[in-house]
C-alpha cells in the first residue's frame, strides 16, 4: 500500500521503505532501456566503459587521473603504444553471490574499461609514472623542455 502518490512512471513508494523514496530521476534507466537487445556483459563494460578521468597539462607534465575506487593496482594496467599512445585498461570482477543473499540495488558497475589518449610530440614517453592511491590512478607523463632560442646581443660600432 502506498502512502506517498507516484506521480513519475507508476514508481511505488512506501514511507516504511527507506530505498523507495528515492527522487525521480528522468534519466534512469536511459542507458539499460537503450542496451535491452545487448548481452548483460556488453552492458556491464558499456556502463564501467564510461571511467572518468582528468587531463591536465603543467609546465613540466601531462597529468592524468583516474577514478577507480575498489580496484587494486594489479587490476589495471597502463601501457604505452607506438605512436605516442597512453592506454590505461582494467577489470572490475562482479561480486560473488551466495544463494541465500537478496539483493536490494545493484548499481556498481563491473567488467572491463579500457581509456586510450594520442599525446602531443613534447612528451617523454619513455619516462611514463603511475601511482595508484585511494583508488585514484595518477599517470605523469613528462613534457621535453622546450628549447628557447639562444639571443645573442650584436655590439654597434660608430662610424
Amino acid at each position: 500500500m502506498s502512502l506517498i502518490p507516484s506521480f513519475f512512471g507508476g514508481r511505488k513508494t512506501n514511507v516504511f521503505d527507506p530505498f523507495s523514496l528515492d527522487l525521480w530521476d528522468p534519466f534512469d534507466g536511459l542507458i539499460n532501456s537503450t542496451l535491452t537487445n545487448v548481452p548483460g556483459t556488453a552492458r556491464d563494460t558499456a556502463q564501467f566503459a564510461s571511467t572518468r578521468v582528468d587531463w591536465k597539462e603543467t609546465p613540466e607534465a601531462h597529468v592524468f587521473k583516474v577514478d577507480l575506487p575498489g580496484l587494486k593496482k594489479e587490476e589495471v594496467k597502463v601501457e604505452v603504444e607506438e605512436g605516442r599512445i597512453l592506454q590505461i585498461s582494467g577489470e572490475r570482477s562482479k561480486e560473488h553471490e551466495e544463494k541465500n543473499d537478496k539483493w536490494h540495488r545493484v548499481e556498481r558497475s563491473s567488467g572491463n574499461f579500457l581509456r586510450r589518449f594520442r599525446l602531443p610530440e613534447n612528451t617523454k614517453m619513455e619516462e611514463v609514472k603511475a601511482n595508484m592511491e585511494n583508488g585514484v590512478l595518477t599517470v605523469t607523463v613528462p613534457k621535453v623542455e622546450e628549447k628557447k632560442p639562444e639571443v645573442k646581443s650584436i655590439d654597434i660600432n660608430a662610424a
